[in-house]
C-alpha cells in the first residue's frame, strides 16, 4: 500500500459516521411579534405516522444529494406554505446524534414578510402553529428527567465470541430527557434539547 495514496485520499475527505445514520434537518424559525423575537411550533397532525400530535420544529429527512441546510429551508417551506424568500438562516446550530441512528443538523434562521397569523401551514403535517417569546427560555430553565437504555439479549449474537459471553459488561447508556411547559403546551424530547443548545449558545455557555 502506497503512503502517498492514503495521504491523498483522505487530505480532502470528509468524515462521516462509522455506522450508518438516518439524517434529518431542522430550522428554529424565529419571527417578530409584538415586539420581540419569537420561536414558531408545530403541533404535528394527529394523523402522521410518526410523532403524531406532538411540538415539533419544521424539518425533516434528507432527500438524495441534499444538503442538511437545503433540507431545513425544503421542509419549512413545505409545512409552513412559506416561500424561500420568507426564510433568512442566520446559521448552524449544534447537531444531535441520537442513540436510534439519527443525525439530526439545527439551523436558526428568522421568518420575514409576513405575519405569523397569515402563515396557514400544511394540514397533512401540521395541525396548527403557535408561538412562544424567545426570551421565554432564556428566563426559564427546563426540567430534567432521565432515562436509562438498557441492553436487551437474544439468541442469535455470538456470545461465545465476546469475553465473558452474556456477562459481558456493555456500557450503559442514560438519556436526559428535557421538558418545558407553556402555557398549555409541553415541549420535550429532541425539540426541547435543540432550545437548550440554543440557549446555551446565546448564554456563552457552548
Amino acid at each position: 500500500m502506497d503512503i502517498t495514496y492514503l495521504t491523498r485520499l483522505l487530505k480532502n475527505r470528509v468524515p462521516r459516521s462509522i455506522e450508518p445514520m438516518n439524517k434529518f434537518a431542522v430550522l428554529l424559525p424565529l419571527i417578530w411579534e409584538k415586539g420581540e423575537w419569537r420561536l414558531i411550533f408545530e403541533k404535528r397532525a394527529k394523523d402522521l405516522n410518526s410523532q403524531p400530535g406532538e411540538i415539533s420544529f419544521p424539518g425533516g429527512g434528507l432527500e438524495s444529494d441534499e444538503s442538511f441546510l437545503e433540507a431545513a429551508v425544503r421542509e419549512t417551506m413545505e409545512e409552513l406554505n412559506l416561500e424561500k424568500d420568507n426564510i433568512e438562516v442566520i446559521g448552524e446550530l449544534d447537531y444531535l446524534i441520537s442513540y436510534a441512528a439519527l443525525e439530526i443538523h439545527c439551523f436558526l434562521g428568522t421568518i420575514r414578510g409576513i405575519d405569523v397569523d397569515k402563515i396557514e401551514p400544511n394540514p397533512a403535517e401540521v395541525d396548527h402553529i403557535f408561538t412562544v417569546p424567545l426570551g421565554y427560555f432564556l428566563e426559564n430553565q427546563p426540567k430534567e428527567y432521565y432515562l436509562d437504555l438498557v441492553t436487551r439479549y437474544n439468541e442469535e449474537f455470538p456470545y461465545n465470541l465476546i469475553p465473558k459471553g452474556k456477562d459481558y459488561d456493555f456500557r450503559p447508556v442514560r438519556r436526559n430527557i428535557y421538558f418545558y411547559s407553556y402555557k398549555d403546551y409541553i415541549i420535550w424530547g429532541y425539540t426541547a434539547s435543540m432550545i437548550k443548545n440554543l440557549v446555551d449558545i446565546i448564554k456563552g455557555k457552548k
